[in-house]
């Protein structure tokens, strides 16, 4: 299961399922990549020819154009104005991603997701319009130190500052047990949703009964309080 994808891209959803990406530096070729992954069609654009050309060759959007979006017009003659959700991934380029931000809300685009490099670059997009802003290395460092502290969470979704939905390893202190014994409600504030006992993703049993024993090191995904994911026993 991929929880972590879920955070970013649940906050991009379109019903024609298009999507726009401006910039294609590593944040803006990843998110290209997952979304034509997923099967959404992507236009993809960047002022930089480089970029663009590397994006049609590694084949991460359906579309990719060379084009210098903090021209009004160049934005919309290209189409992108027409997109319901825009993510502007421009990053290090300060200027560029708020008069580009600005433009596309200017011109109506219901949807605008942009990248900030830091707190003031985020405090901007959010002055221009930006409906959406995301710090992808705040967000990083923090799920690079959950991993380091509490490595037996896998993959962790955050539904809001409290709550998360969690792909857990199964740790010994609960193997044998039944979901019953373990009061996973009461205990951690937690709620089994899924479970492998084979340590295979594919293979999750939904809502398992409530007297399933469990197996050391399968998989287990549980909905519910944060600090409860912490104290699970390692």
């Amino acid at each position: 299961m991929n929880l972590a994808s879920l955070t970013f891209l649940r906050k991009m959803r379109s019903p024609n399922r298009q999507f726009a990406v401006i910039g294609l530096g590593r944040f803006g070729r990843a998110v290209c990549a997952t979304l034509h992954g997923l099967g959404y069609e992507v236009l993809a654009a960047d002022s930089d020819g480089r970029r663009v050309d590397e994006a049609l060759a590694d084949q991460i959007a359906a579309h990719a154009i060379q084009l210098d979006t903090t021209q009004p017009s160049a934005l919309k003659e290209a189409g992108l104005t027409d997109f319901d959700t825009v993510i502007v991934a421009i990053g290090n380029y300060v200027e560029e991603s708020i008069i580009t931000t600005l433009n596309l809300k200017e011109a109506g685009v219901k949807h605008v997701v942009a990248k900030a490099s830091s707190e003031i670059h985020g405090k901007l997009l959010n002055r221009v319009g930006a409906d959406h802003v995301v710090f992808p290395e705040h967000e990083m460092g923090c799920e690079l130190a959950r991993s380091l502290t509490s490595p037996g969470i896998l993959d962790r979704f955050e539904i809001d500052p409290d709550h998360s939905i969690a792909e857990v390893i199964v740790p010994q202190a609960f193997d044998q047990k039944t979901i019953i014994d373990l009061d996973l409600r009461n205990r951690y504030q937690l709620t089994l949703l899924a479970l492998s006992q084979d340590n295979q993703a594919d293979t999750f049993e939904i809502n398992p009964s409530p007297v399933t024993r469990l197996k050391a090191g399968g998989l287990m995904v549980v909905i519910g309080s944060n600090q409860g994911l912490e104290k699970l026993p390692v």
